[in-house]
């Protein structure tokens, strides 16, 4: 897989050179200056459409009017031209008689008229940004049909054996070239001709097989995923996937490492440190990812979803044999919505970003106090290699042999006050290299925007099961980890240092990745504006508890019973797995959808859930004990069975991460943060102190700590996002979480009076004996009660003996089995 390469300068030490005479004398360089502007490509777009216009139009003249106008165009000379340039009968006038005439008759023939379209294309991309069809492409098309159209026509002219009024067509190139071939091919030249335009099909179109010939037989004994495979996957368009490989290049070039304009800087650099730099001469390879723009779209039309309503293999008598279990096709949860379509890159903005510059003056600089800093130390150097990031740049030591790490440690306020720079970070030693790592943040930053990390190859192509693209590493490759395998993740961060777009990107990288039958959110959102926008997706995307007008959590009490509610779902997914003989979701889930487990026995689909804390600082202050609790108990058990905990704090604090919270979150992120408590407290080491903010970010995985700049997703991507998804079909309501009834509830039986029951009760008791399901949410929706109401009846239903006991997720059993009993009932009552 492609991925960016980083560039390193490398210092080494070497002998001064002597300064020869004219040295500082230095060439002078172009540039556009103000002709390098938006303007000026603007105009030059719009020129070069009109020229194609004039081109097109002049052609087509040509061809009508092109012998009348021979003469006159044949004749060269300045008077001649005055005195019959308005004799030309071409439309327009003298200029389009030449343009035909050179274009058509002595160059290129018919194959002139790919000419025109190209320029078309390229102006109209210049000038408004936007690719018709992919430039390269065209070209590769034009090009290709300019020689075959020219040696086809030309041909055509040569077996005439004589001249005729279409004889112009092939133009002297292609005559020229249907000459040399007759000479050496003779009539093999239409062979030629018919084989080169199958290559070039099979190339152009990117056929990997010819099925033309195949039996009649085999195509029916294909097998039907093999079919649903076909139908799923997109059809290219030959046009546009070089396009779209092109914008990608833009990216990624945007964010390679740095740029110097002279050209004995592109490759490392090797001096010592008290000589100056002496360049070598080295290529460097750059491997640009392919852009995916869109994920396939599974679009199936007057498909029907088969019901999952089947048996396992029982005694005989059952309704379905395990002959017609093992005829059903594979099951497949995203058929719920077969119509959803993944979000596009074209949602997301798209940033005039510039290339990191790192002058050699910089490099120099930095080189030179750090070295200097070390020498007043007794601290000698013996290289020094430097990986210029989005961010900051990484200067790699090798100190002498006897200096101890730990004096190098030390000196970081020192180094700092030299450099007269922010952000100074010594990481001793790096791991896996015999290096001292100081990265020094540079002068220019780089702004890495979303577009560019989630539509690089690496993201697109993740096959991780939850596949989150953070940002770009010090050495510009793009990070992508799996949240499933983390498989908690703790954040923290001052106020404005990108805490909530890093919880942006998270969920945006999911929803980029995942279909709404796949993942479920639970969010948490003390502060109620953070995670706002994403409402719009409660059909898609969304849990929520029944009953709850608002899927996204504000109210503190209400986080304490969604937390309760995820244990017991987290109980209830562990039984089944307990049933179904696996030992984690992706096991379970490959087994149902293999239709392996029967529903009938409870067996479902489950997707994964990922739950997302806000703010805990503001929750641990007001619930404690009844916050800490559950997620201790989520983090301790819930990886298994597809439930992942995203917490962010503003305050890292021992009394908000407590030991209990901390020892099960492995993988743990910080923003910048006040001071280097809160730093040990978040990453267990210094550092996150010592970051310079707007995204700048410090990832702790093992025994590994990541430095990380991370992607700008700015609030109307996030709209344009959720806009593009809740547009679409949903499902009739969020995911609904197993009910959990608090201390507040009152769950006495005894405490029922049948003298005072809600006016709705028997109308909720007919309602439950018909449908034969004993749940709150279809009172709910059907009686168009309150959860706290709805909540109350069943209550009364159970005392009264209509309904059996609350069973986590399950509905309810009902214990009445037709109406005439039920109605004997309630005269009893």
């Amino acid at each position: 897989m492609a991925t960016n390469s980083p560039r390193t300068n490398t210092f080494r030490k070497k002998a001064e050179p002597t300064k020869k005479k004219g040295a500082g004398f230095k060439a002078p360089s172009f540039s556009f200056g103000k002709f390098n502007t938006t303007k000026f490509v603007l105009t030059l777009g719009i020129l070069l459409m009109s020229i194609a216009f004039f081109l097109m139009i002049a052609f087509i003249s040509y061809l009508l009017n092109g012998p009348a106008d021979q003469s006159l165009v044949m004749n060269n000379s300045s008077e001649a031209i005055r005195e019959t340039a308005r004799e030309s009968t071409n439309w327009l006038g003298y200029l389009g008689a030449q343009a035909g005439n050179w274009m058509i008759y002595r160059w290129f023939g018919v194959a002139a008229f790919l000419f025109p379209p190209f320029l078309f294309l390229l102006g109209f991309k210049w000038a408004f940004k936007i690719s018709l069809v992919s430039l390269t492409r065209y070209t590769t098309f034009a090009l290709f049909f300019t020689f075959w159209l020219g040696l086809l026509t030309g041909y055509i002219v040569i077996l005439i054996e004589g001249y005729s009024y279409w004889s112009f067509l092939s133009g002297g190139f292609g005559y020229e070239l249907a000459k040399l071939s007759a000479d050496f091919l003779s009539w093999g030249t239409f062979i030629l001709l018919g084989g080169s335009m199958l290559i070039f099909v099979i190339f152009f179109f990117d056929i990997d097989k010819l099925d033309w010939f195949s039996s009649k037989s085999s195509d029916s004994d294909m097998d039907d995923d093999e079919l649903e495979i076909d139908a799923a996957s997109p059809v290219k368009n030959p046009f546009k996937d070089e396009d779209e490989l092109d914008e990608e290049e833009e990216i990624d070039d945007d964010g390679s490492s740095w740029t110097i304009k002279e050209d004995n800087l592109n490759a490392p650099i090797e001096l010592k440190p008290e000589s100056k730099p002496k360049p070598k001469k080295e290529e460097i390879a750059f491997d640009v990812p392919q852009l995916n723009i869109l994920d396939p779209v599974v679009e199936r039309e007057h498909e029907k979803v088969l019901e999952s309503n089947f048996s396992v293999v029982k005694p005989a008598g059952e309704e379905k044999t395990a002959e017609e279990v093992e005829n059903l096709d594979a099951y497949d949860p995203t058929l719920d919505l077969p119509h959803y379509k993944y979000p596009t890159l074209d949602l997301l903005n798209e940033y005039d970003v510039q290339k990191v510059t790192v002058s050699r003056q910089e490099l120099e600089d930095n080189k030179n106090k750090i070295v200097e800093t070390l020498e007043n130390f007794k601290i000698g150097i013996q290289e020094i290699k430097a990986t210029i990031g989005p961010t900051v740049t990484l200067y790699e030591i090798v100190p002498e042999p006897g200096v101890k790490i730990s004096k190098i440690k030390n000196l970081e306020d020192d180094i700092a006050l030299s450099l007269a720079a922010l952000g100074i970070r010594i990481i001793a030693p790096i791991p896996g290299k015999g290096t001292i790592g100081i990265e020094v943040p540079n002068k220019n930053r780089e702004l890495v925007p979303a577009r560019a990390v989630l539509g690089t190859e690496k993201f697109m192509r993740s096959d991780k099961d939850l596949p989150i693209a953070l940002g770009k590493t010090i050495s510009n490759e793009v990070f992508v980890v799996d949240l499933a395998k983390m498989p908690h993740l703790l954040m923290a961060g001052a106020t404005g240092q990108g805490k909530s777009v890093g919880l942006n990107m998270i969920l945006a990288s999911l929803i980029y990745k995942k279909h709404p039958s796949q993942l479920k959110f639970v969010l948490i959102d003390p502060k109620k504006v953070e995670l706002t926008l994403f409402n719009k997706i409660e059909r898609h995307f969304l849990a929520k508890l029944p009953g709850a007008e608002e899927a996204i959590i504000t109210d503190t009490k209400k986080v304490i019973y969604t937390l309760n509610s995820l244990c017991i779902e987290m109980d209830n997914r562990y039984n089944l797995l307990k049933d179904a003989g696996t030992r984690n979701l992706k096991e379970y889930n490959a087994k149902f959808v293999a239709r392996k487990l029967n529903p009938d026995n409870g067996h479902r689909f489950m997707p994964y859930i990922v739950l997302v804390i806000d703010e805990l600082a503001d929750l641990m202050m007001t619930a404690g004990k009844e916050i800490e609790g559950p997620i201790a108990r989520l983090a301790q058990l819930a990886r298994a069975i597809g439930i992942h905990l995203v917490v962010a704090t503003q305050r890292p604090s021992v009394n908000v991460i407590t030991g209990i919270i901390k020892a099960n979150f492995p993988a743990r992120l910080s923003f910048r943060v006040t001071s280097k408590i809160d730093s040990r407290t978040i990453l267990d080491t210094g550092g996150a102190d010592q970051l310079i903010g707007m995204g700048d970010m410090l990832l702790s995985h093992g025994s590994e700590i990541t430095r990380i700049q991370c992607a700008f997703l700015d609030t109307p991507e996030v709209d344009a996002i959720c806009d593009w998804v809740g547009e679409q079909k949903g499902y009739s309501d969020a995911y609904l979480l197993p009910e959990f009834e608090g201390e507040d509830s009152d769950n006495s039986i005894g405490s029922v009076d049948f003298s005072d029951l809600d006016p709705l009760f028997n109308d909720a008791a007919r309602l439950l004996v018909m449908h034969q399901q004993g749940s709150t949410s279809l009172i709910q929706r059907k009686l168009k009660l309150g959860y706290n109401r709805a909540g109350r009846i069943i209550d009364q239903l159970e005392a009264a003996g209509i309904v059996g006991a609350f069973e986590g997720s399950k509905a309810r059993e009902v214990l009445v089995q037709d109406e005439a009993s039920l109605e004997r009932l309630l005269n009893s009552l």
